[in-house]
Protein backbone atom coordinates (compact mmCIF):
# COMPACT_ATOMS: atom_id res chain seq x y z
CA UNK A 1 0.00 0.00 0.00
CA UNK A 2 1.66 3.33 -0.86
CA UNK A 3 0.98 6.59 1.07
CA UNK A 4 -0.17 8.64 -1.64
CA UNK A 5 -3.39 7.36 -3.05
CA UNK A 6 -6.63 8.56 -2.37
CA UNK A 7 -9.40 8.01 -0.09
CA UNK A 8 -12.71 8.61 0.21
CA UNK A 9 -14.64 10.27 2.73
CA UNK A 10 -11.53 11.31 4.76
CA UNK A 11 -12.86 15.30 4.98
CA UNK A 12 -15.75 13.84 6.34
CA UNK A 13 -14.08 11.10 8.69
CA UNK A 14 -11.87 13.56 10.04
CA UNK A 15 -14.97 15.54 11.23
CA UNK A 16 -16.57 13.36 12.34
CA UNK A 17 -13.34 12.31 14.78
CA UNK A 18 -13.00 15.94 16.06
CA UNK A 19 -16.68 16.61 17.14
CA UNK A 20 -17.00 13.15 18.93
CA UNK A 21 -13.31 12.67 20.40
CA UNK A 22 -12.64 10.28 23.33
CA UNK A 23 -15.57 7.97 21.83
CA UNK A 24 -14.41 4.31 21.76
CA UNK A 25 -15.18 2.27 18.96
CA UNK A 26 -15.23 -1.34 19.06
CA UNK A 27 -15.30 -4.85 16.98
CA UNK A 28 -15.08 -8.93 17.47
CA UNK A 29 -14.92 -12.49 15.68
CA UNK A 30 -16.63 -15.61 16.45
CA UNK A 31 -14.54 -19.02 16.42
CA UNK A 32 -15.25 -20.78 13.37
CA UNK A 33 -15.99 -24.56 13.21
CA UNK A 34 -14.27 -27.31 11.27
CA UNK A 35 -14.15 -27.25 7.51
CA UNK A 36 -16.85 -30.04 6.41
CA UNK A 37 -15.88 -32.52 3.96
CA UNK A 38 -17.12 -30.92 0.56
CA UNK A 39 -18.80 -33.10 -1.92
CA UNK A 40 -18.09 -31.03 -4.79
CA UNK A 41 -14.36 -29.80 -6.42
CA UNK A 42 -15.51 -26.45 -6.01
CA UNK A 43 -17.03 -26.69 -2.60
CA UNK A 44 -14.19 -28.29 -1.51
CA UNK A 45 -11.54 -26.20 -2.30
CA UNK A 46 -13.44 -22.82 -1.21
CA UNK A 47 -13.33 -24.94 2.32
CA UNK A 48 -9.43 -24.73 1.95
CA UNK A 49 -9.00 -21.01 0.73
CA UNK A 50 -8.78 -22.15 -2.58
CA UNK A 51 -11.22 -22.38 -5.78
CA UNK A 52 -11.20 -25.16 -8.41
CA UNK A 53 -12.10 -24.73 -11.71
CA UNK A 54 -12.41 -25.25 -15.67
CA UNK A 55 -12.19 -23.88 -19.23
CA UNK A 56 -15.21 -23.95 -21.08
CA UNK A 57 -16.06 -23.24 -24.71
CA UNK A 58 -19.09 -20.96 -25.52
CA UNK A 59 -19.65 -23.74 -28.20
CA UNK A 60 -20.42 -26.37 -26.03
CA UNK A 61 -22.56 -24.72 -23.25
CA UNK A 62 -25.78 -25.82 -25.22
CA UNK A 63 -24.69 -29.44 -23.99
CA UNK A 64 -26.89 -30.02 -21.19
CA UNK A 65 -24.71 -32.88 -19.67
CA UNK A 66 -21.38 -30.39 -20.38
CA UNK A 67 -22.83 -27.52 -18.69
CA UNK A 68 -24.49 -29.57 -15.89
CA UNK A 69 -20.82 -30.42 -14.60
CA UNK A 70 -19.70 -27.08 -14.63
CA UNK A 71 -22.75 -25.53 -12.64
CA UNK A 72 -22.30 -28.64 -9.80
CA UNK A 73 -18.66 -28.68 -9.57
CA UNK A 74 -16.11 -25.48 -10.73
CA UNK A 75 -16.07 -22.37 -9.35
CA UNK A 76 -13.72 -20.68 -11.44
CA UNK A 77 -14.16 -20.35 -15.39
CA UNK A 78 -11.91 -19.54 -18.11
CA UNK A 79 -12.60 -19.01 -21.64
CA UNK A 80 -10.89 -21.47 -23.73
CA UNK A 81 -10.22 -19.75 -26.76
CA UNK A 82 -13.13 -16.20 -26.56
CA UNK A 83 -10.74 -14.00 -24.64
CA UNK A 84 -8.30 -14.47 -27.01
CA UNK A 85 -6.45 -11.33 -29.08
CA UNK A 86 -8.01 -13.44 -32.66
CA UNK A 87 -11.64 -13.65 -31.28
CA UNK A 88 -11.31 -9.91 -29.22
CA UNK A 89 -10.17 -8.31 -32.02
CA UNK A 90 -10.20 -10.27 -35.32
CA UNK A 91 -10.07 -6.47 -37.24
CA UNK A 92 -7.89 -3.66 -35.76
CA UNK A 93 -9.89 -1.47 -33.63
CA UNK A 94 -12.77 -3.38 -34.08
CA UNK A 95 -13.40 -5.33 -31.26
CA UNK A 96 -15.78 -8.07 -30.73
CA UNK A 97 -16.92 -9.59 -27.36
CA UNK A 98 -19.81 -11.69 -28.03
CA UNK A 99 -18.84 -14.89 -26.86
CA UNK A 100 -16.59 -13.71 -24.18
CA UNK A 101 -19.51 -11.83 -23.00
CA UNK A 102 -21.53 -14.86 -22.94
CA UNK A 103 -19.38 -17.02 -20.81
CA UNK A 104 -18.33 -14.37 -18.29
CA UNK A 105 -21.89 -13.39 -18.04
CA UNK A 106 -22.65 -16.76 -17.06
CA UNK A 107 -20.49 -17.07 -14.76
CA UNK A 108 -21.24 -14.33 -12.66
CA UNK A 109 -24.82 -15.01 -12.99
CA UNK A 110 -23.80 -18.63 -11.39
CA UNK A 111 -21.56 -16.79 -8.33
CA UNK A 112 -18.57 -18.31 -9.99
CA UNK A 113 -15.34 -16.02 -10.81
CA UNK A 114 -13.48 -15.84 -13.69
CA UNK A 115 -9.82 -16.15 -14.76
CA UNK A 116 -9.48 -13.78 -18.45
CA UNK A 117 -7.27 -15.75 -20.94
CA UNK A 118 -5.17 -14.03 -22.63
CA UNK A 119 -4.00 -10.37 -23.75
CA UNK A 120 -0.51 -11.41 -25.04
CA UNK A 121 0.29 -14.39 -26.91
CA UNK A 122 2.81 -14.76 -29.77
CA UNK A 123 0.24 -17.44 -31.17
CA UNK A 124 -3.79 -17.01 -32.20
CA UNK A 125 -3.03 -13.55 -33.22
CA UNK A 126 -5.19 -11.97 -36.01
CA UNK A 127 -3.77 -11.54 -39.73
CA UNK A 128 -3.45 -7.79 -39.33
CA UNK A 129 -1.26 -8.18 -36.23
CA UNK A 130 0.47 -11.30 -37.14
CA UNK A 131 1.78 -9.14 -40.05
CA UNK A 132 3.06 -5.72 -37.76
CA UNK A 133 5.94 -5.01 -36.27
CA UNK A 134 7.91 -2.39 -34.28
CA UNK A 135 6.63 0.41 -32.45
CA UNK A 136 3.36 0.16 -35.22
CA UNK A 137 2.76 -3.09 -33.26
CA UNK A 138 3.84 -2.34 -30.13
CA UNK A 139 1.33 0.42 -30.24
CA UNK A 140 -1.34 -1.90 -31.71
CA UNK A 141 -0.80 -4.24 -28.68
CA UNK A 142 -0.66 -2.38 -26.16
CA UNK A 143 -4.15 -0.65 -26.99
CA UNK A 144 -5.75 -4.22 -27.47
CA UNK A 145 -4.45 -4.74 -23.76
CA UNK A 146 -6.21 -1.41 -22.72
CA UNK A 147 -9.62 -2.42 -24.71
CA UNK A 148 -9.90 -5.70 -24.10
CA UNK A 149 -9.07 -5.70 -20.32
CA UNK A 150 -11.47 -2.63 -19.72
CA UNK A 151 -13.95 -4.19 -21.49
CA UNK A 152 -14.30 -6.37 -18.33
CA UNK A 153 -12.94 -4.56 -16.09
CA UNK A 154 -14.36 -5.34 -12.38
CA UNK A 155 -15.43 -8.74 -13.87
CA UNK A 156 -12.16 -10.61 -13.85
CA UNK A 157 -10.76 -12.08 -10.99
CA UNK A 158 -6.98 -12.37 -12.47
CA UNK A 159 -5.79 -11.91 -16.15
CA UNK A 160 -2.95 -13.82 -18.06
CA UNK A 161 -1.54 -10.85 -19.04
CA UNK A 162 1.06 -12.19 -21.25
CA UNK A 163 1.26 -15.92 -22.60
CA UNK A 164 4.21 -18.43 -23.21
CA UNK A 165 6.61 -15.79 -23.55
CA UNK A 166 9.72 -17.63 -22.99
CA UNK A 167 11.52 -20.41 -25.28
CA UNK A 168 12.20 -24.32 -24.80
CA UNK A 169 15.81 -23.39 -25.78
CA UNK A 170 16.94 -24.86 -22.54
CA UNK A 171 18.63 -21.85 -21.48
CA UNK A 172 15.97 -19.79 -20.38
CA UNK A 173 15.52 -17.50 -22.95
CA UNK A 174 12.66 -15.18 -24.36
CA UNK A 175 11.38 -16.52 -27.30
CA UNK A 176 11.90 -15.21 -30.57
CA UNK A 177 7.98 -13.91 -31.52
CA UNK A 178 7.02 -10.46 -33.03
CA UNK A 179 6.28 -9.03 -29.70
CA UNK A 180 9.28 -9.76 -28.35
CA UNK A 181 11.20 -7.70 -31.40
CA UNK A 182 9.05 -4.89 -30.52
CA UNK A 183 11.61 -4.58 -27.28
CA UNK A 184 12.47 -6.67 -24.34
CA UNK A 185 10.12 -4.46 -22.24
CA UNK A 186 6.63 -5.62 -23.56
CA UNK A 187 6.02 -7.82 -20.98
CA UNK A 188 6.41 -4.73 -18.60
CA UNK A 189 4.64 -2.66 -20.98
CA UNK A 190 1.74 -5.17 -21.35
CA UNK A 191 1.84 -5.42 -17.16
CA UNK A 192 1.83 -1.79 -16.91
CA UNK A 193 -1.17 -1.13 -19.59
CA UNK A 194 -3.42 -3.88 -18.10
CA UNK A 195 -2.96 -2.25 -14.48
CA UNK A 196 -4.24 0.92 -15.71
CA UNK A 197 -6.74 -0.75 -16.84
CA UNK A 198 -8.58 -2.70 -14.58
CA UNK A 199 -6.91 -1.90 -11.41
CA UNK A 200 -9.05 -4.13 -9.53
CA UNK A 201 -8.25 -7.95 -11.43
CA UNK A 202 -5.20 -9.60 -10.12
CA UNK A 203 -2.07 -9.86 -13.48
CA UNK A 204 -0.57 -13.08 -14.19
CA UNK A 205 2.17 -14.51 -16.06
CA UNK A 206 1.24 -17.70 -17.67
CA UNK A 207 3.41 -20.22 -19.55
CA UNK A 208 4.23 -24.30 -20.03
CA UNK A 209 6.90 -26.69 -18.99
CA UNK A 210 7.48 -24.81 -16.37
CA UNK A 211 6.49 -27.48 -13.53
CA UNK A 212 9.49 -28.29 -11.95
CA UNK A 213 12.79 -26.14 -11.55
CA UNK A 214 14.41 -25.69 -14.98
CA UNK A 215 15.86 -23.71 -17.41
CA UNK A 216 13.05 -22.12 -18.31
CA UNK A 217 11.06 -22.07 -15.17
CA UNK A 218 14.04 -20.36 -13.78
CA UNK A 219 14.44 -17.67 -16.54
CA UNK A 220 10.75 -16.34 -15.79
CA UNK A 221 11.81 -16.53 -12.27
CA UNK A 222 14.30 -14.37 -12.45
CA UNK A 223 11.80 -12.32 -14.53
CA UNK A 224 9.24 -12.50 -12.13
CA UNK A 225 11.58 -11.48 -9.12
CA UNK A 226 13.13 -8.10 -11.13
CA UNK A 227 9.52 -6.89 -11.56
CA UNK A 228 9.03 -7.32 -8.20
CA UNK A 229 12.12 -4.90 -7.57
CA UNK A 230 10.86 -2.08 -9.40
CA UNK A 231 7.53 -2.25 -8.81
CA UNK A 232 6.33 -3.72 -12.02
CA UNK A 233 2.54 -4.56 -11.20
CA UNK A 234 2.70 -8.61 -11.32
CA UNK A 235 0.36 -10.73 -8.85
CA UNK A 236 0.26 -14.23 -9.77
CA UNK A 237 2.46 -16.78 -11.65
CA UNK A 238 0.64 -18.95 -13.79
CA UNK A 239 1.31 -22.96 -14.34
CA UNK A 240 -0.13 -24.80 -17.31
CA UNK A 241 1.07 -28.29 -16.18
CA UNK A 242 0.22 -30.23 -19.24
CA UNK A 243 1.58 -33.23 -17.40
CA UNK A 244 2.34 -36.87 -18.72
CA UNK A 245 1.88 -39.59 -16.58
CA UNK A 246 3.59 -37.97 -13.68
CA UNK A 247 4.26 -34.92 -12.45
CA UNK A 248 7.73 -33.25 -11.26
CA UNK A 249 9.45 -34.33 -7.81
CA UNK A 250 9.80 -30.41 -7.57
CA UNK A 251 6.43 -29.33 -8.48
CA UNK A 252 5.69 -28.09 -5.15
CA UNK A 253 9.39 -26.84 -4.39
CA UNK A 254 8.63 -24.05 -7.31
CA UNK A 255 5.65 -23.33 -6.62
CA UNK A 256 7.22 -22.73 -3.36
CA UNK A 257 10.24 -20.37 -4.56
CA UNK A 258 7.94 -18.09 -6.97
CA UNK A 259 5.10 -17.94 -3.77
CA UNK A 260 8.41 -17.00 -1.94
CA UNK A 261 8.75 -13.47 -4.27
CA UNK A 262 5.57 -12.27 -2.85
CA UNK A 263 3.12 -13.53 -5.38
CA UNK A 264 0.09 -16.16 -5.85
CA UNK A 265 0.52 -19.01 -7.89
CA UNK A 266 -2.13 -20.61 -9.75
CA UNK A 267 -2.50 -24.11 -11.31
CA UNK A 268 -3.98 -22.77 -14.52
CA UNK A 269 -4.53 -25.46 -17.96
CA UNK A 270 -4.15 -28.76 -15.33
CA UNK A 271 -4.26 -32.15 -17.50
CA UNK A 272 -2.33 -35.60 -17.06
CA UNK A 273 -2.67 -38.33 -19.24
CA UNK A 274 -4.58 -41.46 -18.47
CA UNK A 275 -2.66 -44.36 -17.57
CA UNK A 276 -2.25 -46.27 -14.22
CA UNK A 277 -0.90 -43.51 -12.55
CA UNK A 278 -2.95 -40.38 -13.65
CA UNK A 279 -5.45 -40.67 -10.25
CA UNK A 280 -1.96 -40.11 -8.04
CA UNK A 281 -0.32 -37.55 -9.85
CA UNK A 282 -4.08 -35.27 -10.17
CA UNK A 283 -3.68 -36.36 -5.91
CA UNK A 284 0.00 -35.03 -5.68
CA UNK A 285 -0.69 -31.95 -7.90
CA UNK A 286 -3.65 -31.31 -5.46
CA UNK A 287 -1.56 -31.96 -2.24
CA UNK A 288 1.36 -29.22 -3.69
CA UNK A 289 -0.96 -26.76 -4.31
CA UNK A 290 -2.82 -26.92 -0.69
CA UNK A 291 0.88 -27.81 0.65
CA UNK A 292 1.98 -23.65 -0.91
CA UNK A 293 -0.19 -20.70 1.16
CA UNK A 294 -0.07 -18.67 -1.67
CA UNK A 295 -1.45 -21.52 -4.50
CA UNK A 296 -4.72 -20.03 -4.54
CA UNK A 297 -6.62 -22.21 -6.69
CA UNK A 298 -6.33 -24.76 -9.80
CA UNK A 299 -8.38 -24.98 -13.26
CA UNK A 300 -8.40 -28.33 -15.19
CA UNK A 301 -8.14 -27.39 -18.90
CA UNK A 302 -11.64 -29.23 -20.25
CA UNK A 303 -14.87 -30.79 -18.60
CA UNK A 304 -14.41 -34.33 -20.04
CA UNK A 305 -12.01 -36.07 -22.12
CA UNK A 306 -13.36 -35.83 -25.35
CA UNK A 307 -13.73 -31.67 -24.86
CA UNK A 308 -10.05 -32.10 -24.51
CA UNK A 309 -7.61 -30.17 -26.74
CA UNK A 310 -5.04 -33.40 -25.93
CA UNK A 311 -7.66 -35.60 -27.96
CA UNK A 312 -6.98 -39.57 -27.39
CA UNK A 313 -4.87 -38.52 -23.80
CA UNK A 314 -8.12 -38.50 -22.16
CA UNK A 315 -6.43 -36.71 -19.46
CA UNK A 316 -9.36 -34.65 -17.68
CA UNK A 317 -11.62 -35.68 -14.47
CA UNK A 318 -14.76 -36.84 -16.26
CA UNK A 319 -15.18 -39.13 -19.37
CA UNK A 320 -16.60 -38.50 -22.47
CA UNK A 321 -19.97 -39.37 -20.85
CA UNK A 322 -19.71 -37.18 -18.09
CA UNK A 323 -19.01 -39.75 -15.49
CA UNK A 324 -16.35 -39.53 -12.69
CA UNK A 325 -12.95 -41.20 -13.40
CA UNK A 326 -10.77 -42.37 -10.56
CA UNK A 327 -8.70 -39.01 -11.10
CA UNK A 328 -12.26 -37.39 -9.92
CA UNK A 329 -12.54 -39.10 -6.64
CA UNK A 330 -8.12 -38.95 -5.51
CA UNK A 331 -8.71 -34.96 -6.37
CA UNK A 332 -11.58 -34.97 -3.94
CA UNK A 333 -10.10 -36.88 -1.75
CA UNK A 334 -7.16 -35.13 -1.66
CA UNK A 335 -9.58 -31.45 -0.78
CA UNK A 336 -11.19 -33.17 1.85
CA UNK A 337 -7.96 -34.36 3.76
CA UNK A 338 -6.15 -30.96 2.96
CA UNK A 339 -5.33 -28.26 5.59
CA UNK A 340 -6.35 -24.89 4.90
CA UNK A 341 -2.55 -23.27 4.39
CA UNK A 342 -4.57 -20.90 2.20
CA UNK A 343 -6.57 -19.67 4.73
CA UNK A 344 -10.72 -20.38 3.97
CA UNK A 345 -12.08 -22.19 7.00
CA UNK A 346 -11.07 -24.55 9.88
CA UNK A 347 -10.68 -23.46 13.33
CA UNK A 348 -9.90 -19.96 13.53
CA UNK A 349 -5.99 -20.14 15.26
CA UNK A 350 -5.64 -17.60 17.86
CA UNK A 351 -1.53 -17.80 17.49
CA UNK A 352 -1.52 -17.13 14.33
CA UNK A 353 -1.17 -13.76 11.83
CA UNK A 354 -3.86 -13.90 9.10
CA UNK A 355 -4.83 -11.72 5.97
CA UNK A 356 -8.61 -11.21 5.42
CA UNK A 357 -9.28 -11.19 1.31
CA UNK A 358 -12.27 -10.02 0.33
CA UNK A 359 -14.52 -12.22 -2.22
CA UNK A 360 -15.79 -9.25 -3.75
CA UNK A 361 -12.29 -7.29 -4.83
CA UNK A 362 -9.26 -10.37 -4.33
CA UNK A 363 -8.08 -7.06 -2.04
CA UNK A 364 -7.34 -7.69 1.97
CA UNK A 365 -8.07 -5.76 5.05
CA UNK A 366 -5.79 -2.82 5.30
CA UNK A 367 -5.01 0.03 7.38
CA UNK A 368 -4.86 3.05 5.85
CA UNK A 369 -1.64 4.73 5.16
CA UNK A 370 0.08 2.75 7.60
CA UNK A 371 -1.83 4.58 10.49
CA UNK A 372 -1.06 3.74 14.33
CA UNK A 373 -3.94 6.43 15.40
CA UNK A 374 -6.96 5.54 17.17
CA UNK A 375 -9.57 6.06 14.90
CA UNK A 376 -7.61 5.21 11.47
CA UNK A 377 -9.67 4.24 8.61
CA UNK A 378 -9.60 0.58 7.62
CA UNK A 379 -10.11 0.24 3.60
CA UNK A 380 -9.26 -3.06 1.55
CA UNK A 381 -6.18 -2.51 -0.73
CA UNK A 382 -3.89 -4.93 -3.45
CA UNK A 383 -2.68 -7.58 -0.98
CA UNK A 384 1.01 -7.33 -0.60
CA UNK A 385 0.85 -9.36 3.10
CA UNK A 386 2.44 -5.89 4.73
CA UNK A 387 1.73 -5.68 8.80
CA UNK A 388 -1.38 -3.63 8.16
CA UNK A 389 -2.88 -6.42 6.08
CA UNK A 390 -1.79 -8.56 9.37
CA UNK A 391 -4.56 -9.38 11.82
CA UNK A 392 -5.06 -11.51 14.74
CA UNK A 393 -7.93 -12.87 16.67
CA UNK A 394 -8.19 -12.28 20.08
CA UNK A 395 -11.00 -13.87 22.64
CA UNK A 396 -13.20 -12.30 23.99
CA UNK A 397 -14.02 -14.95 26.22
CA UNK A 398 -17.54 -14.77 25.06
CA UNK A 399 -17.44 -16.64 21.68
CA UNK A 400 -16.72 -13.60 19.86
CA UNK A 401 -13.22 -12.43 19.05
CA UNK A 402 -11.51 -9.19 18.39
CA UNK A 403 -9.23 -8.45 15.28
CA UNK A 404 -6.20 -7.27 16.30
CA UNK A 405 -3.63 -5.62 13.74
CA UNK A 406 -0.03 -6.39 13.28
CA UNK A 407 1.04 -2.98 12.53
CA UNK A 408 -0.55 -1.28 15.45
CA UNK A 409 -1.73 -3.44 17.76
CA UNK A 410 -5.07 -1.37 18.09
CA UNK A 411 -8.22 -3.76 16.90
CA UNK A 412 -11.96 -3.13 14.69
CA UNK A 413 -13.97 -0.74 15.75
CA UNK A 414 -17.29 0.61 14.42
CA UNK A 415 -17.12 3.89 15.05
CA UNK A 416 -18.87 5.90 17.55
CA UNK A 417 -20.88 2.02 18.18
CA UNK A 418 -22.87 2.91 15.49
CA UNK A 419 -25.54 0.11 14.62
CA UNK A 420 -26.65 1.98 11.66
CA UNK A 421 -26.06 0.59 7.63
CA UNK A 422 -22.63 2.16 6.44
CA UNK A 423 -21.27 2.71 10.18
CA UNK A 424 -17.25 3.39 9.71
CA UNK A 425 -14.81 0.83 10.78
CA UNK A 426 -11.85 2.12 12.39
CA UNK A 427 -9.15 0.90 14.14
CA UNK A 428 -8.83 1.72 18.13
CA UNK A 429 -7.07 0.69 21.10
CA UNK A 430 -9.02 -2.53 22.19
CA UNK A 431 -11.11 -2.09 25.21
CA UNK A 432 -12.89 -5.27 24.38
CA UNK A 433 -16.15 -3.43 23.79
CA UNK A 434 -19.22 -4.95 22.35
CA UNK A 435 -18.55 -2.76 19.32
CA UNK A 436 -14.98 -4.30 18.90
CA UNK A 437 -16.37 -7.71 18.76
CA UNK A 438 -17.39 -9.95 16.05
CA UNK A 439 -19.01 -13.30 15.52
CA UNK A 440 -17.22 -14.92 12.93
CA UNK A 441 -19.45 -18.17 10.48
CA UNK A 442 -17.53 -19.89 7.95
CA UNK A 443 -19.39 -21.46 4.31
CA UNK A 444 -17.57 -22.59 1.52
CA UNK A 445 -14.20 -21.58 2.63
CA UNK A 446 -15.20 -17.74 3.39
CA UNK A 447 -16.03 -16.10 6.51
CA UNK A 448 -18.85 -13.70 7.55
CA UNK A 449 -17.52 -11.05 9.98
CA UNK A 450 -20.92 -10.20 12.23
CA UNK A 451 -20.14 -6.97 15.20
CA UNK A 452 -21.51 -7.75 17.93
CA UNK A 453 -23.04 -4.74 19.01
CA UNK A 454 -25.15 -3.70 15.47
CA UNK A 455 -25.62 -7.43 13.99
CA UNK A 456 -24.58 -5.95 10.71
CA UNK A 457 -21.47 -7.23 8.94
CA UNK A 458 -18.38 -6.24 7.39
CA UNK A 459 -18.22 -5.23 3.92
CA UNK A 460 -16.62 -3.53 1.38
CA UNK A 461 -18.96 -0.58 0.58
CA UNK A 462 -20.69 -0.10 -2.83
CA UNK A 463 -18.67 -3.91 -3.68
CA UNK A 464 -15.95 -1.67 -4.54
CA UNK A 465 -13.11 -3.18 -6.36
CA UNK A 466 -10.37 -0.54 -6.30
CA UNK A 467 -7.56 0.14 -3.75
CA UNK A 468 -8.57 2.23 -1.23
CA UNK A 469 -12.65 1.19 -1.02
CA UNK A 470 -14.54 1.96 2.21
CA UNK A 471 -14.55 -0.99 4.76
CA UNK A 472 -18.03 -0.33 6.71
CA UNK A 473 -20.91 -2.16 8.55
CA UNK A 474 -24.13 -3.20 6.80
CA UNK A 475 -26.89 -5.35 6.84
CA UNK A 476 -25.92 -8.96 6.42
CA UNK A 477 -27.26 -10.52 3.08
CA UNK A 478 -24.16 -12.64 2.58
CA UNK A 479 -23.07 -10.28 -0.55
CA UNK A 480 -19.51 -11.18 -2.34
CA UNK A 481 -17.96 -7.95 -0.66
CA UNK A 482 -19.10 -9.15 2.86
CA UNK A 483 -17.28 -12.70 2.57
CA UNK A 484 -13.77 -12.87 3.46
CA UNK A 485 -10.83 -15.43 3.13
CA UNK A 486 -9.14 -16.41 6.17
CA UNK A 487 -5.40 -16.69 5.04
CA UNK A 488 -2.75 -17.80 7.38
CA UNK A 489 0.50 -15.93 6.70
CA UNK A 490 2.09 -16.49 10.15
Amino acid sequence: MTTTSPRFGRVRRAVSLLTTAGLVATAAVALAGPAQAGTTLGQSAAERGRYYGTAIAAGRMNDSTYMGIVDREFDMITAENEMKMDATEPNRNQFTFTNGDRIVNYALSKGKRVRGHTLGWHAQQPGWMQSMSGQPLRDAFLNHVTQVASHYKGKIYAWDVVNEAFADDGRGSRRDSNLQRTGNDWIEAAFRAARAADPGAKLCYNDYNTDGINAKSTGIYTMVRDFKSRGVPIDCVGFQSHLGTSMPSDYQANLQRFADLGVDVQITELDIQQGSNQANAYRQVTEACLAVSRCTGITVWGVRDTDSWRGGANPLLFDGSGNKKAAYTSVLNALNAGNNNGGGSGSVDTNAWYVLVNRNSSKALDVYNLSTADGADIVQWSRNNGNQQQWQFVSSGNGSYRVKSRLSSKVLDVYAKSTADGGEVVQWSDNNGGNQQWNVSITNGYASLVNRNSGKALEVQGASVADGGNVVQYSNWNGANQQWQLVKVG
